[in-house]
C-alpha cells in the first residue's frame, strides 16, 4: 500500500470495525479494515443475536458480586475462574467490586442508558441504508424465574428502567404458555420486554453490513497485526508478514485483544475477557418463539434462522488458555431440563472472547495525547448491540464533529 493510501485504517473486522469502516466510508472517507480471519469469522459470529437495548444495568450493579461465590463454588456454573487465572484477574476483580459501589451507580447506569438509546436509532438508520432490515426479529424477549425469591430480586432492576421508559410485563405462571410453549413446570414466572430484539444471524448480519461498505470503498486486508504507530497525522499498521500499511488515522477495534494495541499510545486499560461458550443446534430441535433467558443459569436460548443457539456464561480466564467446552454442553443439559423435548442432537460448539471492562462501559474515543488513535472496545457482551452507535460516534470523532452524545464516561484516560 502506498504512502497514506487510506483515511482511516481500522484494526479489526469484528461487527463493531465493520460498524465503524461503514459510518466512515458513508462520510466520504477511503478506509481499510485488518484482521487476522475475516469479516465476523471469530466473537462477532457467535454472540446470542440480540439488539440487548434494554439491558441497561451494569454487570457490577445485576446482583452478580452477590452472587459470585455460589456461581464459584460450581466449576460449570455461570461464572467460572480457573484457580491457576486468579491472581491475575485480581486487580480487575477488585476494580469491578468497586465499580459496584452505589456512588457510581447513577452515574454508569446514565452512560449506559443514555448509549443504549442511541443504539437504537444507529441500528434503525444503519440497516435502512444496508438493506439489512429483513434480518431484525421483534420478538421481545422472556426473562424466566424459577422461584418467587428469585423474581422479588429481579424487580429492583425492573424498576431502575422505568425511568428510562423501558416497556416491560411481569407474568404469572398461568401466562407463561402463552409466550413461550413446552416449558418445564419449574418456571413460576417471568417478565417480557417486548421492546428486546434479535437478529436472523450475528455472523450473517455483520457480513451485508461490510457488503454495504464495501460497496462504497471500504478495502479489506487479512493478515496478523504485529504493531500499529502513529504520529501527527500518519499511522502505520505493521503486519506479522512484514509490511506496513499507511493511513492518515487509526481506530482499534480489535475487541479482546485492543488493550495490547493501545499500551503503547499510554492508555494501560484494564481490559479482560468473557470468555463465552455456546452450542448451535440445527433448525428445529424446538419451536422456540423469542429469545428465552434464565437469569439464574447465566444463559439464553436464541432462535436463528440457521439453527438454535444456546449458550452465554462467562468464563474469566484470559487469552491463552484452551477452550473448556465441558460449560457449553452443561448449558445445553440444562437447556433440556428446561424446554422438555429438545432435541439436542448435532450441534456446533463454540468459544470466543468478549472484551470486558470493570464498569461495563466501552471505551469510545481518542489515545491519549493523540488526534487519529481511536478506540473502539470493550463493548463486553454488547458488541452487537452497541457497534452501530460506537460507528457513529467514531465518526463524529473523525470528522471533528460533536458526537450525539456525551463520551466522557467511556474515555480510555478514566481509568
Amino acid at each position: 500500500m502506498s504512502e497514506a493510501a487510506a483515511d482511516i485504517a481500522i484494526v479489526g473486522a469484528g461487527i463493531v470495525g465493520i460498524a465503524v469502516a461503514a459510518h466512515l466510508v458513508e462520510a466520504g472517507l477511503k478506509v481499510v479494515v485488518f484482521d487476522r480471519t475475516g469479516i465476523c469469522e471469530e466473537t462477532s459470529s457467535g454472540n446470542a443475536a440480540a439488539f440487548a437495548f434494554s439491558d441497561v444495568l451494569p454487570l457490577a450493579h445485576k446482583g452478580m458480586i452477590a452472587q459470585v461465590p455460589k456461581w464459584l463454588a460450581d466449576p460449570l456454573g455461570p461464572l467460572s475462574i480457573p484457580p491457576a487465572y486468579l491472581p491475575k484477574l485480581l486487580p480487575w476483580l477488585y476494580r469491578f467490586w468497586r465499580a459496584g459501589a452505589a456512588g457510581r451507580y447513577e452515574g454508569a447506569l446514565a452512560a449506559q442508558a443514555g448509549l443504549m438509546k442511541f443504539a437504537q436509532s444507529a441500528w434503525a438508520g444503519l440497516m435502512a441504508r444496508s438493506g439489512t432490515g429483513d434480518m431484525l426479529r421483534e420478538d421481545g424477549e422472556l426473562e424466566l424465574y424459577e422461584s418467587e425469591a428469585e423474581f422479588q430480586a429481579s424487580l429492583p432492576g425492573w424498576a431502575a428502567r422505568d425511568r428510562f421508559g423501558i416497556e416491560y410485563r411481569h407474568l404469572g405462571r398461568n401466562e407463561l404458555p402463552d409466550y413461550q410453549p413446552g416449558l418445564s413446570p419449574r418456571f413460576v414466572r417471568a417478565t417480557f420486554v417486548p421492546g428486546w430484539k434479535t437478529v436472523a444471524d450475528p455472523k450473517l448480519l455483520g457480513k451485508a453490513v461490510w457488503r454495504h461498505a464495501e460497496a462504497l470503498g471500504a478495502r479489506f486486508v487479512q493478515g496478523n497485526v504485529a504493531r500499529v504507530e502513529a504520529d501527527g497525522g500518519a499511522a502505520a499498521v505493521h503486519l506479522a508478514d512484514g509490511s506496513v500499511h499507511r493511513a492518515g488515522g487509526l481506530v482499534i477495534a480489535a475487541g479482546a485483544w485492543s488493550h495490547l494495541l493501545a499500551r503503547p499510545f499510554g492508555d494501560r486499560i484494564p481490559l479482560e475477557t468473557e470468555r463465552g461458550y455456546n452450542t448451535t443446534l440445527p433448525p428445529g430441535a424446538f419451536d422456540v418463539r423469542r429469545q428465552l433467558t434464565f437469569p439464574g443459569h447465566g444463559f439464553v436460548i436464541t432462535p436463528l434462522s440457521t439453527g438454535l443457539r444456546v449458550g452465554g456464561a462467562v468464563e474469566l480466564g484470559g487469552l491463552r488458555r484452551p477452550p473448556n467446552f465441558a460449560r457449553s454442553r452443561a448449558m445445553l443439559e440444562k437447556a433440556r431440563q428446561f424446554l422438555p423435548g429438545l432435541d439436542t442432537g448435532g450441534g456446533r460448539e463454540w468459544m470466543g472472547y468478549r472484551p470486558s471492562l470493570p464498569d461495563s462501559l466501552p471505551v469510545i474515543g481518542c489515545a491519549k495525547g493523540r488526534r487519529n488513535v481511536f478506540y473502539a472496545f470493550g463493548h463486553g457482551h454488547l458488541g452487537l448491540t452497541q457497534s452501530a452507535a460506537t460507528g457513529a460516534l467514531i465518526r463524529d470523532l473523525v470528522l471533528g464533529q460533536a458526537p450525539a452524545i456525551d463520551l466522557s464516561p467511556f474515555s480510555a484516560q478514566r481509568f
